[in-house]
Order: C-alpha cells, then sequence, then structure tokens
C-alpha cells in the first residue's frame, strides 16, 4: 500500500463549496469554522476549563473540544520546529489512567510476542537495550477534519490537531535483535495499550490495539522521553509505541505488548474504525487502514489582518512518511506561487519544517495557501477527498485563510 493509504479513484470530486459557508460536525457535536482563518469553535458543551489531568498544559493556546480532545490554537504553532509539550494537541479514545501508571516508570512491564525467545522486560531493562532521539509530526487522522462538507463525526479539527515532538526511547528493532529476532510469517507489529477497560463492554470493541506492517519497523521506538522530559501520563507515559510517518492512532500510549503478527488484530479500532471509506458507508478490514501520513502544509500566521507592506507569511509543512523537499505560497488562493524558505534546523524525514515567505501586500482582501512538496516529488493536493470520518485531508485549498490588509 502506497504512503497515503487514501484511494486515487476517492479524489474525482466536484469543486469543494463556498469558504463563506459554516461548514458544520455531525452526531450532536456540530462546530462551525470561522469564516477567515478557520478556527473551529468550541462545542457548546466543552468543558470551559482543562480537566485535572490536562491542567499543565497552556490553556490559551487550546481549543477545547471535550474532556478528552483539545486542540492547539493555528496561532500557537509559532515558527519553532519542536512544539512545546505544553501546547500540544490531545487525542484520548479512552479517559486517561492514573497516577499509579507513572508511580514507579522503570517497572513498567511490556510483554513482546512472535519473537523466537518471547519475555515481558520492564522499562529499565529496555532503557538498558538502546537509545535513540527522532523528532517526528504527531497528527490526528481527523485532523481537518472541520472542512468536510457533509458534517463527518468526531472531533472538528481544524489544523491543531498536529505537532512536532521529539520522542527519546529503544528501537524497537534492537528489542526484536536481542529477543532472537522475529518468527516467520510476521507481517504486522501490532501495539496493545494498557488503560483499564469500562467493565460490562466486549474488550475487543473498546480496547486500543493497533496492528501497523513490519515496514513500520524503519522508524518505531518504545518512548519513555518527550521533548527531554519523562514522557507525560497525558500523552501515554510511562512508555509509548511511537511509529514515525504513521498517523496518531498508531503510537498506541501506555504500551503493554508488542506482538509480531501475521494478521491484523480484529479489534474495532483496527479491524472496523480509522478506515477510509465513502461517505455513508460502514468500516470494513478490506479499506485502506489510517497508516502513513501525506505530505501536508499550513499557514500559521498571519491570519485575519495585516498590515499593508512587507508582510511575513508563516507555516509548517512535512512530508508525512517522507522528507518535505520545498513549500510554495500563494497570495492569490492559487492562481500564483512563490517559493518559501525554511526556518530553522532539518531534525530529519519524519519532522515538519517551519518555513516563512515575504510578501508586498496592498490594502485588501487576500487568500493566503501554502502547498509542499515531498522528496518523492508528491505534491499537496488542491482539494479533499470525502469520507465518512473526515480522515486524511491534506487539501491546500481547505487549508488556506483569508486576511483583510489595511
Amino acid at each position: 500500500m502506497p504512503a497515503q493509504q487514501i484511494p486515487k479513484t476517492l479524489n474525482t470530486l466536484p469543486e469543494n463549496p463556498s469558504r463563506r459557508q459554516l461548514l458544520l460536525g455531525s452526531a450532536g457535536a456540530m462546530a462551525a469554522v470561522s469564516l477567515l482563518g478557520f478556527t473551529p469553535l468550541a462545542r457548546a458543551d466543552a468543558p470551559s476549563s482543562l480537566p485535572d489531568y490536562a491542567a499543565w498544559k497552556e490553556q490559551n493556546a487550546l481549543i477545547i473540544h471535550s474532556a478528552n480532545t483539545m486542540e492547539t490554537k493555528r496561532g500557537a504553532i509559532g515558527s519553532g520546529v519542536i512544539t512545546p509539550s505544553d501546547r500540544l494537541f490531545i487525542r484520548n479514545n479512552l479517559p486517561q489512567p492514573s497516577e499509579s501508571y507513572v508511580a514507579d516508570r522503570d517497572a513498567w512491564e511490556v510483554t513482546f510476542e512472535g519473537v523466537n525467545n518471547p519475555r515481558t522486560l520492564t522499562l529499565g531493562e529496555l532503557k538498558e537495550m538502546g537509545v535513540v532521539s527522532t523528532a517526528s509530526v504527531l497528527q490526528c487522522s481527523g485532523n481537518g477534519r472541520a472542512f468536510f462538507p457533509h458534517g463527518a463525526g468526531g472531533s472538528q479539527w481544524s489544523v491543531g490537531a498536529a505537532g512536532c515532538v521529539m520522542w527519546t526511547g529503544v528501537p524497537v528493532k534492537t528489542v526484536i535483535e536481542a529477543l532472537g529476532g522475529m518468527k516467520s510469517g510476521v507481517k504486522y507489529v501490532t501495539s496493545t495499550g494498557g488503560e483499564m477497560l469500562p467493565d460490562g463492554l466486549d474488550p475487543k470493541k473498546v480496547m486500543i490495539e493497533r496492528s501497523v506492517p513490519t515496514r513500520a519497523l524503519e522508524g518505531a521506538m518504545l518512548a519513555w522521553s518527550m521533548n527531554d522530559e519523562d514522557l507525560p501520563l497525558t500523552h501515554g507515559g510511562p512508555l509509548r509505541m511511537v511509529v514515525p510517518g504513521f498517523y496518531g492512532v498508531n503510537n498506541v500510549k501506555y504500551v503493554k505488548k508488542v506482538a509480531l503478527t501475521e494478521n491484523q488484530t480484529d479489534a474495532k479500532i483496527q479491524a472496523t474504525s480509522y478506515r477510509i471509506r465513502e461517505v455513508g458507508k460502514k468500516g470494513d478490514p478490506d479499506q485502506p487502514s489510517m497508516w502513513e501520513m501525506n505530505v501536508k502544509s499550513w499557514v500559521t500566521a498571519p491570519l485575519e489582518t495585516a498590515k499593508s507592506g512587507r508582510v511575513m507569511i508563516y507555516g509548517v509543512a512535512f512530508g508525512g512518511a517522507k522528507s518535505v523537499k520545498q513549500v510554495e505560497v500563494s497570495v492569490d488562493g492559487g492562481n500564483s506561487w512563490k517559493m518559501a524558505r525554511f526556518l530553522g534546523p532539518d531534525l530529519g524525514p519524519y519532522a515538519w519544517r517551519p518555513f516563512v515567505m515575504a510578501a508586498d501586500l496592498s490594502a485588501g482582501e487576500f487568500r493566503i495557501v501554502s502547498r509542499a512538496t515531498d522528496v518523492d516529488g508528491e505534491i499537496q493536493p488542491k482539494g479533499r477527498i470525502d469520507n465518512e470520518r473526515g480522515y486524511g485531508h491534506n487539501g491546500w485549498d481547505d487549508h488556506g485563510v483569508t486576511v483583510q490588509v489595511g
């Protein structure tokens, strides 16, 4: 399956509806999107303050969609390569576990199966096997869902369900080698989260267990540190499976088991959820799974107004599962383009690259959009691929901003 995971055949769609209409969510969780910068509004029933487990976050930098979903505001993304931990978005499929999970981090245990010498290892033992640090984009599969006109269910993310994080941990390949290598017939790496499951429900319907192809072993790690600090419980501490270049759902939190398997897990979150399907269709294991991310970019400043004259336009761009090669910016809605330049250091193929472009703008209204290209020549498309759950949106048209210059 190619990196984008979304069938090209679904990309034959009608023109996008007017940006000046309000795009509404569904399933009782409808959220409007602003006409200028496309910053989603919080749900009417969303908490007015951060829940206790996220109280350490910078509330002014976040849009609180629910107790389990919080988005980084577009204007709070900044121009640095690494997203500050207290501004990083939050997406939880289950309630966060208790603080007991991180009371004795090194005692945390992970079971390894599908290797020639299966066993259970503590986090303390994993730390002695090897260590690497990798910068990679963490992005929810539904980032950009707010732009879908059919009202895709789920949190109405705009652009802020993403951040660039520095992870530190042990390569999964290193652990596999230490345990005698993988058994024959293995096609997937299946990670199981350690959250407490609600009583009275079928575990397969609620558990967090994801399978990714073994090609993910190229960069996969078991991470115990985020941005040079112990991995917070809020983001999966004490230990998280990190799969650079893959959507966030595959980066399983509180990982308790890593199995090398011949087949994908039959847990609902894998079998029928996080699948690309046409609007109105149900999830099915034969549909493309949300694995590798695609090439993407968006503008982070200015967002609504600017003074006439020299205007510095900022944004971020990444190649998903590949390095990003370049990014172009247009101030006339994509009729003409000018090359932007990257800011800051290149932290590797999975990290995003902040960019800037100077434009001389007179008074008036400008539609500012950006378009990234990865190292293999894949260009960020103009339009979205409509799908039931609003996944994988990387169209540059929707992700632009309308700015009044005066």
